[in-house]
Parts: C-alpha cells; structure tokens; sequence
C-alpha cells in the first residue's frame, strides 16, 4: 500500500521519488511553503512505496505537533512568528516583576531568561512557566481583579519555524466534543488565546452576554476561528490518526549508514540518535484511510487527556447500563432512555464532571445516588476552590454532597443521595450495584443507569510503552494530576526524550490559562537552538540552503 512520505533534503528542494507524481493533500501548503520562501519551484510530493521509506538520511520539518487543541494552537501561533512585547505603557502590579520587564523591554519575551522572569512567581501551576505567562496576559487575575495584559504582539515572519499541526477533528480539540450544555469552569476571558479577545470575538456572534462564562461549543467556535483570522491554517491538518512516534538512530561509526527503528535489543550506546519518524493514516470523505509517513526533528505533544476515561476495574463494569463520559451519559437521557424510570441513576465521582452529570440527572427529574471516595470536608476537592457567586450550580451539588448524605438509619431521598467515603465493588448483569463504606459496610442498590466519571487517560498509545516511560512513575499511565510527563519546567522538553516536548494537560496544566506557558517554553527553546544551528552552519561557511 503506499503512503504519504515527506522529506526536503537540506538544499530545502523535495527528492523526486517516481516519474509520475500525485499530489497528496496533507503536504501541499507545506510544499508551497517551502518553495515559495526559498525562491525555488518545489513540486508536488509523490507517492512512494514503504519500502522507500529509509533509503537515505534527509531533513523534514523542523516540529510535528500532535494535537490541534488550544495547546497546538498556540504552539502553532508562536512558531508561525508571533511574538510578545512588554506594551509601551504597560505597568505590571507586581513590582519587581515589573522592574524585570523593564530591563529588556526592547526584546520580546520569547528572547529573555525565563527561568529569571518567573523567579518568585506564585500561582495555580506548577509550572513557573505556566504561571509567568498567566501573570503577563492576566494580572493577579486570582485576587479577582480583570487588569488587562502588559503585552502586545507582533508578528516577525523572520522567526518562523516551519511545522505541521496535527489532529483529529477540527481545530479546538476536545471542545468541539464537549457537552453543550453545561458553562465552562473559566471566564471566557481566560479561555482566550493570544492577540484576539474572547469578548470581542463573542460580542460579534450574539447579542446578549449573560456574565464571563460561555458555552463550550462557543469555546471552539473560537479556537477554529482563531487558527483561520490569525492565517495558521497551512500549518494544521484534520482527520489524522497517529499509529506510531519512534526515534531513528544512525551507526555512529559508519557515515554512510541509514537511518533506522533499532530494537531495544540491540546495544543504542553505538547509535547516534536521529529525527523522529511518524507514521498515521488521513481519514477522507469517503470514509477511506490514507496512510502517511513523515519525518521530524522534534515532536511537541499537545493531546490532552481526555481521550480514554478512567475505570474503575472492577467486575461488570462492561455492562451496557455503564458509562464513562457524559456525553454518552447525555445522549441516554436524550434519546429518552432514563425517562420515568423510578430506579436511581448511580454517578461515580467528585470532581466537576460528575457534578455536571449531577445537574444533567438533576434538572431532568432523575434520582441520584453520588459515590465518591472523599469526605466532604476534604480541603482539595474542587468545589473549595469556586467562588460561590461565581459557580452558584457547583456549589448547588456541594451543598447536597454535604447535606443529603445515606445514613444507615434512612432510605434514600426522593432527588438526590450522597455516599461519602464510599467506592463501587462490583455491578451486577440486574442491574444493581455493591457500594462498600470506608469501614466496611457492603449495600445494594438497583440501578437505570450508571456513570463513572472520576478523569481520563491521554492515548498515547502510538508511542513506545505507551508512554509511560516518560512520567514521573515510569511504571505507570499518564495522567494529569497523578503522573504527569516529568519535563524540564522552562524548555518543556521531556527529561527521558530528548527534542520531544509535551505541554497542556500532559504536564499538569488543566486549564487554557496555564498551557499557553507551554508554547511560550518551548518555542522559545526551538528559536535558541536554531539560532546556535545558524551559527554554525555560517562559522563552517555554509553556502545555500535550510541552516
């Protein structure tokens, strides 16, 4: 079967591989791209077979991203040339941030020592990257204040890194999966990526602004309208499927070697490690699979995590009457599957999901029995952490958590009933359930439906061990909270893999606030090292071509 293949080599043409040419669609912007900067006719990329795949050593892009999320699409906006500057007015509230700023303030912030800007800097990340760039774009937006960013953009052709964006759906991600009917946790401002307002972009959508918070489907409405009003679209490519991530390495005594995918059972102390080869498959209208193979210097993941749900591992959970996401949860009541059913619906969970899926129960007149393992008291749960005029609805299921609770001495209430301390043993092909209390305490409950909803897994599963080798606990999965890929905090850069980099949730930034430090580090990593590439290649006396 033949698959796509890109590679230019480094006098930056494309090798013809066959006589006949066929243009294949996911490459043809890039092409254009490299012949229209280079001043060269650059001709459309054939198809050729897998057996071709390693004939030689050559050079592709210099950055895959996998993932066309908000996380992606800042990535993308940064490498494309944009880059911020301290406004000429600007005044940052934090003093000696301020006073930091002030030293380089004719340099944008991509070219100054992160590591120095952030020193100090306290805030809902731990990434100090993360919370620096948060600081600059929403000033001590935690003390509740909506001071507006010190920064402005420009956009500097000269610094763009050739890239390709990768995804599965349109740009926006998972938002455009999202339940349509619940409001997102954040102000629609903080949801906003650089250089176009949220609020400008919505006034111009609708006529009425009820409050900061939107709709999720508004959310990435604006996230694929960014990527088209900022010109990105080049650079991303839908309905791709990524089968395989892995590093090519090259026999550090033999120059003339090729490239290749070496087993772990060969000694790699005698390779040279090489670009990455990635391989996946276009899904097209017609529903048909295309494969693709391409070639890249780094790999930047931008996946997210919200692409395998959680379980709970235990017996039954298979069972159709069992879900594990609210959409499929939503589409049950929907269709209409849970109306007049006088059995209560079991929601599994303490985070916001299953408060959303709560509410959907709730405001549907379906009762609720809600198993968590938490106290309610406990300090880290995520309802402590809303203003309560901010999330009136949030706080409406917090109060029954705490105030509807079983006790042994009553039946379950008519609405709503809360299990505190409580985890699921096992479902049963009836249709009930096993709740066990923290002290042992075993009962059954007959159920119309169940939704566990207590997080998800990113799939990374085109990588080696799928991935787990990268997080902080190599032995196991990935996950936002509990193990997430260990990085260098300022270059984003995975400390197991060097050139591949992950951002957004995969490193513990949850929220959009947060991962747009990630495309700030690690574009800022790419332009220093291609800054010191140039300044070899002109120090060797290289003629023409891509340094």
């Amino acid at each position: 079967m033949p698959v796509w293949c890109c590679r230019c080599s480094l006098a930056g043409h494309f090798r013809n591989y066959s006589d006949t040419e066929t243009e294949g669609e996911i490459f043809n912007s890039l092409v254009q791209y490299f012949g229209d900067n280079l001043g060269r006719k650059v001709k459309a990329m054939p198809l050729v077979e897998e057996t071709s795949l390693l004939e030689d050593s050559s050079v592709t892009f210099p950055v895959v991203i996998i993932g066309n999320g908000p996380s992606g699409i800042c990535l993308s906006y940064m490498l494309s040339g944009y880059r911020p500057y301290l406004s000429s007015e600007a005044i940052h509230p934090n003093t000696i941030l301020n006073s930091k700023l002030e030293e380089a303030r004719h340099l944008s912030i991509v070219d100054q020592d992160l590591e120095y800007l952030s020193e100090g800097l306290e805030g809902r990340s731990s990434n100090p990257v993360a919370v620096l760039f948060d600081t600059l774009l929403h000033p001590d937006a935690d003390f509740g204040y909506d001071y507006p960013s010190v920064l402005h953009w420009k956009l500097e052709q000269h610094h763009y890194i050739p890239h390709l964006v990768l995804g599965k759906g349109p740009p926006g991600g998972a938002w455009h999966n999202m339940e349509g009917s619940m409001l997102t946790i954040s102000f629609g401002s903080w949801m906003e990526l650089p250089g176009l307002k949220f609020k400008d972009w919505v006034s111009s959508k609708r006529r009425n602004l009820k409050g900061d918070r939107v709709m999720p489907e508004e959310i990435a409405r604006y996230y694929k309208h960014y990527v088209k009003v900022m010109g990105l679209q080049k650079n991303f490519r839908e309905n791709t499927y990524i089968t395989s991530v892995s590093r090519l390495y090259r026999d550090q005594d033999d120059d003339d070697s090729q490239d290749r995918d070496i087993s772990t059972k060969i000694e790699k102390s005698n390779f040279i490690k090489r670009n990455w080869e990635i391989r996946g498959y276009q899904r097209i209208a017609d529903g048909s699979h295309v494969p693709f193979c391409l070639f890249a210097e780094n790999v930047a993941l931008a996946t997210g995590t919200l692409d395998s749900p959680a379980h709970l591992e235990i017996e039954g959970e298979d069972f159709p009457f069992v879900f594990h996401s609210m959409p499929e949860f939503g589409a049950a009541i929907n269709k209409g599957k849970l109306r007049g059913k006088v059995d209560p619906v079991l929601i599994v969970g303490s985070g916001l999901t299953a408060a959303d899926a709560v509410l959907c129960a709730y405001n549907s007149n379906i009762p609720v029995i809600h198993v968590f393992r938490r106290r309610v008291t406990d300090p880290s749960l995520i309802f402590k952490q809303l203003p309560k005029k901010l999330y009136p609805e949030y706080h409406k299921v917090y109060h029954m958590m705490c105030t509807q609770s079983y006790s042994v001495d009553s039946s379950l209430l008519s609405d709503y009933t809360s299990f505190p301390e409580h985890h699921v043993l096992s479902f049963k092909s009836d249709m009930k359930c096993v709740l066990q209390s923290i002290s042992g305490l075993k009962k059954i409950f007959k159920l119309s439906a169940a939704v566990v909803l207590i997080g998800s897994h990113p799939n990374l599963s085109f990588l080696k061990d799928q991935g787990c080798y990268l997080g902080h606990k190599s032995s196991q999965p990935i996950t936002c909270k509990g193990n997430p890929v260990e990085i260098d905090t300022f270059t984003y850069e995975c400390i197991k893999e060097a050139n591949l980099f992950a951002l957004g949730p995969l490193v513990g930034d949850n929220f959009v606030r947060f991962l747009k430090g990630g495309a700030l580090g690690v574009t800022r990593c790419l332009a220093t090292r291609q800054k010191k590439k140039q300044h070899l290649f002109v120090e060797r006396g290289g003629g023409d071509g891509i340094a």
